[in-house]
């Protein structure tokens, strides 16, 4: 039977089916690494690097807990970013997946602050045309 494993050995050949599915899924920028082993970075479909790391894979790796931040160093310098842990049955992180964070990179509160004034617009302009 053909099936990906994932494991603390597993290379950026072996992760790189599960990196490519998420980023289809996502279209975003996509990066993984194995506990032992260097990884992979994914963008606009291609893999851009084959034995990559960052700084927040790093962390993620030590810490095994889902981070969001904007690294200081490395390919994403400034970008959000978020990377969370894949486990093993003993909790222990295996390997770690990260995201260019999207959600991070909009500044939510000025995106809906503009929201109440905008709808009454489109209100009064309905009442105009009536």
């Amino acid at each position: 039977m053909k099936g990906i494993q994932i494991s603390a050995d597993s290379t950026g050949s072996d992760i790189e089916p599960l990196v490519k599915a998420i980023h289809e899924l996502t279209g975003l920028p996509t990066t993984a690494r194995s506990l032992n082993k260097m990884g992979i970075r994914m963008e606009k479909k291609k893999v851009l690097n084959a034995e990559y790391t960052g700084p927040v894979l790093e962390e993620v790796l030590r810490t095994n807990k889902t981070t969001r931040r904007v690294p200081n160093e490395g390919a994403y310098k400034g970008t959000p970013v978020v990377v969370s842990p894949i486990r093993n049955e003993d909790g222990e992180v295996v390997c770690v997946i990260g995201l260019v964070d999207i959600v991070g990179a909009i500044d939510i509160s000025s995106t809906f602050s503009e929201y109440p004034r905008v709808i009454a617009e489109v209100e009064a302009a309905k009442k105009r045309n009536r």
